[in-house]
């Protein structure tokens, strides 16, 4: 399975991200890509108005990223906004393609490192799988990643590979925490982890300012026994990846975590 991790910036304006999307998804599969992954928050940046640009996943920008797929022939999944309760949001990932649509409600919400995203959030509350090319791939979200247990579900649930969406937060530390997080969801589940995040906004001369989550890039790929076998910089990239979903077996016989767990 030829993927393409979209390592790029989100800015505020929804039309100017679905320009950013077309224009990605269309190199992804020029590429050879059929499955092309953007952070989340692709519909607009972190530190904007979230509640203003809302809409369900039925609504208009949802269905331009779906006819998007549609004419370049490839699954995309992106982050956007949908309407959630008391004037609140839902962090919510659009999956869109040939074989799939659907979306994934954020469950873990980021109240941590001085930001809260339950003030303007409202959490999903089940998991989400979809298929592609005959497999079965779960999807989650930044914070998402620091909690094992949804990803042992996804593969419980027949995933090969687990997708991670991110604009994760900047701070000492951070870089290495997701690389190590997205190493260990590797070995609890055995499956590939595809961890794509918003690029760093002061890797292109970006100022940032306030607390709101905006990326820190290193989108990386690990397969299931934990080894990364790509990872971007800090800048914008798209990174074109071939995953030999044959390791999964692989590493579920020479390490059966997922058999021998115990529930207690």
């Amino acid at each position: 399975m030829k993927i393409a991790l979209a390592q790029v910036l989100s800015t505020p304006d929804p039309q100017q991200n679905l320009a950013i999307i077309r224009d990605h998804a269309k190199e992804a599969k020029e590429s050879g890509a059929s499955l092309v992954i953007f952070p989340e928050a692709m519909q607009v940046a972190f530190g904007n108005d979230l509640a203003a640009v809302a809409e369900p996943s039925e609504g208009p920008w949802a269905s331009m990223v779906r006819q998007q797929a549609r004419d370049l022939d490839i699954t995309i999944v992106a982050g956007m906004f949908t309407p959630g309760d008391e004037g609140r949001v839902r962090n919510t990932l659009l999956v869109a393609g040939p074989e799939a649509d659907t979306h994934y409600d954020k469950i873990h919400l980021y109240d941590a490192f001085g930001y809260a995203e339950s003030d303007s959030v409202t959490p999903g509350s089940a998991p989400v799988q979809f298929e592609h090319e005959g497999q079965v791939l779960g999807v989650a979200t930044c914070y998402d990643l620091r909690f094992p247990q949804l990803f042992i579900r996804h593969a419980n649930s027949g995933a090969a590979v687990n997708i991670v969406c991110a604009s994760w937060g900047a701070g000492d530390g951070k870089v290495e925490q997701w690389t190590t997080l997205a190493t260990a969801r590797a070995l609890d589940s055995t499956t590939f982890i595809v961890a794509v995040d918003q690029a760093d906004p002061l890797s292109v001369g970006q100022p940032v300012s306030g607390t709101a989550p905006l990326g820190v890039g290193h989108s990386l790929v690990v397969d299931p026994l934990g080894r990364v076998i790509a990872q971007a910089s800090a800048e914008p990239e798209l990174l074109i990846v071939e995953l030999d979903l044959g390791l999964v077996d692989k590493a579920r016989k020479q390490l059966p975590v997922l058999k021998n767990a115990v529930d207690f």
